[in-house]
């Protein structure tokens, strides 16, 4: 990419999305060209269509997303396998109508079947069954990886994909019905220390373990595999490094302040076991993460104090 490439990031009022903008900006980039979901709706083909044959785009992320955790994955079924399916399709079909040079798809390491070896390696993609309660939201990210490889095939499309671990950070989603869990304890323990509550009831065993990576850490790999990387295989994007619920809870707690009891409800789901990337392909390539979890969870809470407090009191 040239410093005066035209870039369209899709997406870029999310989480991911916002990261990679701030990423491009602080190299220089000049052209961004960014659309809200109410100015351009990636789920119509033919508004798609239109905006890539009038703003010829030479790269594109493809950050845009129906997010959410565990509730919200198994609730809106429907929701995360249509809404998925038609952003990837569109925004995936129209860069090769139009030309693009490169395209980054960005999924999820939810992908990966619910019992696959540990550290989940790229190789594992489709060997077993997926985790029941997101299915919908995974095959849909399966889905844009296969388009991606077989335009590749087909076209010779210089389309590459890039599979995040959990990840949190700026802009992240706050609202207890469809946060993931990272932020859904920020969110819970910040409200009981607020509220003075003695005990705040926390989802599962605790026991599953989990892989987080701070959203900065992704853009930035993010960059790196525009400027470096042209295979079809997707490349895992983690820390290598897992922890539990229960500490990642505990941690939490600790940066919060809440001096209050955990009480595990183990009626609710864990959902998978153990999510762990493999990510020595992309170490092997020479890129690492440099931001720590309690280092970036705290980082994030003093964002969501001064941003989300009046929000947060008013619920």
């Amino acid at each position: 990419m040239e410093k005066n490439s035209r870039i369209f990031v899709a997406g870029h009022r999310g989480m991911v999305g916002s990261a990679i903008v701030r990423r491009l900006v602080a190299e220089g980039y000049e052209h961004l060209i960014l659309r809200t979901s109410g100015q351009l709706d990636l789920r119509n083909q033919a508004a798609v269509d239109d905006f890539f044959k009038h703003e010829k785009p030479e790269y594109v992320f493809l950050s845009a997303a129906k997010v959410g955790g565990i509730h919200a994955n198994n609730v809106y079924r429907g929701e995360f396998l249509y809404d998925n399916l038609m952003i990837e399709s569109n925004v995936i079909h129209a860069a090769h109508q139009y030309g693009v040079k490169k395209l980054l798809f960005l999924g999820s390491s939810c992908i990966y079947p619910k019992m696959a070896p540990q550290p989940l390696k790229e190789e594992s993609l489709l060997t077993g069954l997926l985790e029941p309660t997101n299915e919908p939201y995974a095959i849909a990210k399966i889905a844009g990886i296969k388009l991606c490889e077989a335009y590749r095939d087909q076209y010779g499309s210089n389309f590459i994909s890039a599979m995040p671990t959990n990840l949190y950070g700026p802009n992240d989603n706050y609202d207890l019905n469809n946060s993931h869990v990272l932020p859904a304890f920020i969110r819970k323990f910040h409200d009981a220390k607020e509220n003075g509550l003695d005990h705040v009831e926390v989802w599962g065993t605790g026991s599953p373990m989990r892989e987080f990576l701070h959203v900065d850490d992704l853009a930035d790999a993010c960059y790196f595999l525009m400027m470096n990387y042209n295979e079809k295989l997707f490349v895992n994007v983690g820390t290598g490094e897992d922890l539990t619920i229960k500490a990642l809870a505990e941690m939490v707690q600790e940066v919060v302040g809440f001096k209050g009891e955990l009480r595990w409800n183990t009626s609710k789901p864990d959902g998978t076991p153990r999510k762990l990337m493999d990510v020595s392909r992309l170490h092997n390539m020479g890129w690492k993460h440099r931001i720590a979890l309690r280092e970036g969870i705290t980082a994030v809470y003093e964002e969501f104090k001064s941003m989300n407090l009046e929000h947060v009191r008013m619920k």
